[in-house]
C-alpha cells in the first residue's frame, strides 16, 4: 500500500470555497502511470496535478489531468500550482514545465503570504471554428465576433453575446455540446475591461469550468484583435458565478495582431485542504 499526498486549492478567488478547485499531488514520483487518471478521476475537480522533477529550464514538472484525460498545459492547474510549491521553496517566481512548454509565474506578497500570481502563458495557434454555425444552433444564439479556435494546448473557441444576462441565461444541452469535442466552448459578453465568462467543456469531462485561466488570455487576444479591447489592457473576468463558484480572472495581451509579444492572465488561489491516499 502506497500513501500519495495532495493538497486542494481553491484557485482565482481570495476566498476559500470560491474558484476553481484543484488538487495537486506534490511528489508523484511513486504514484504508478496508470494510477494517475483513475486519481484524477477520483478527485473529480475540472483538473488535477502530479508534480515531477523537471526535465528541463522548470522548477518542476507538472502533468495535467481532467477527469477523462491528460492535457498538455491548463491556466488554473498552473497557476494554482504555483501558489502551492513557491511558498515552502520561497520563490518569487517559479517556472513549471508543462506539455506546452516551460510556464514562469511571478508572484507577490504581503509578508510571508503569496497573495496574487501571474503565468506567462503561451501563444496559441488561431483559426475559424469549423463548426461555428452548428455551436451557436446548439447554444441557441447568434456571436456578434466572429467565432474563432484558440488553441494554447487546450483548444478554446469563444462565442460572444449581446450581454451580461443572455450569458447567464444559457442553458445548453451537455450531450450536444458534447458532440461538437474536445474543446473548450466560452459564451462571453461585456464591454471595456470588465467581461463575464461562462465555459463548458463536455469533450473533457467537465460539464462548466468555475475559472478557464488557458482561456481568459486568448479571450482577450480574441478582444484585442476584433477592436473590443486595446493591446496592452488588462481585462478582468467574472466566472463560475452560476455554478456557486465565483471567480475572478486578470488578462492581458501585448503586440500587435500581427505580432503578439506576450500574454499573461493572474490571479490569487488559497489553500483549503491537505491530504493523502492510500491504496
Amino acid at each position: 500500500m502506497g500513501s500519495y499526498r495532495f493538497v486542494v486549492c481553491d484557485v482565482f478567488t481570495d476566498e476559500p470555497l470560491a474558484g476553481n478547485q484543484l488538487a495537486v499531488f506534490t511528489d508523484a514520483r511513486s504514484i504508478p502511470e496508470e494510477q494517475l487518471q483513475r486519481l484524477a478521476r477520483e478527485t473529480n475537480f475540472s483538473e488535477t496535478v502530479f508534480v515531477f522533477p523537471p526535465t528541463g529550464d522548470g522548477h518542476v514538472r507538472a502533468r495535467i489531468f481532467t477527469p477523462v484525460k491528460e492535457v498538455p498545459f491548463a491556466g488554473h492547474p498552473t497557476l494554482g500550482t504555483a501558489f502551492v510549491l513557491a511558498g515552502p521553496l520561497q520563490l518569487d517566481e517559479i517556472r513549471i514545465e508543462t506539455g506546452s512548454g516551460t510556464v514562469p509565474v511571478s508572484l507577490e506578497r504581503e509578508g510571508a503570504r503569496i497573495v496574487f500570481g501571474r503565468m506567462q502563458q503561451p501563444l496559441p495557434a488561431i483559426e475559424p471554428f469549423a463548426r461555428a454555425d452548428e455551436l451557436q444552433a446548439v447554444l441557441g444564439v447568434t456571436s456578434r465576433l466572429p467565432v474563432e479556435l484558440y488553441d494554447n494546448g487546450l483548444p478554446h473557441v469563444f462565442v460572444t453575446l449581446g450581454s451580461e444576462a443572455e450569458v447567464a441565461a444559457l442553458r445548453p444541452d451537455q450531450q450536444q455540446l458534447g458532440a461538437i469535442g474536445a474543446v473548450g466552448i466560452n459564451c462571453v459578453a461585456g464591454s471595456g475591461l470588465r467581461w463575464k465568462s461562462r465555459m463548458f467543456a463536455p469533450g473533457f469531462g467537465v460539464p462548466e469550468d468555475p475559472a478557464t485561466g488557458s482561456a481568459a488570455g486568448p479571450l482577450a487576444l480574441h478582444l484585442a484583435r476584433h477592436g473590443e479591447i486595446a493591446f496592452g489592457d488588462e481585462i478582468a473576468v467574472t466566472q463560475g458565478v452560476e455554478i456557486g463558484r465565483p471567480s475572478q480572472l486578470y488578462a492581458r495581451v501585448d503586440g500587435t495582431a500581427d505580432a503578439v509579444e506576450r500574454i499573461e492572465v493572474g490571479g490569487s488561489a488559497v489553500v483549503v485542504a491537505r491530504g493523502e491516499f492510500r491504496f
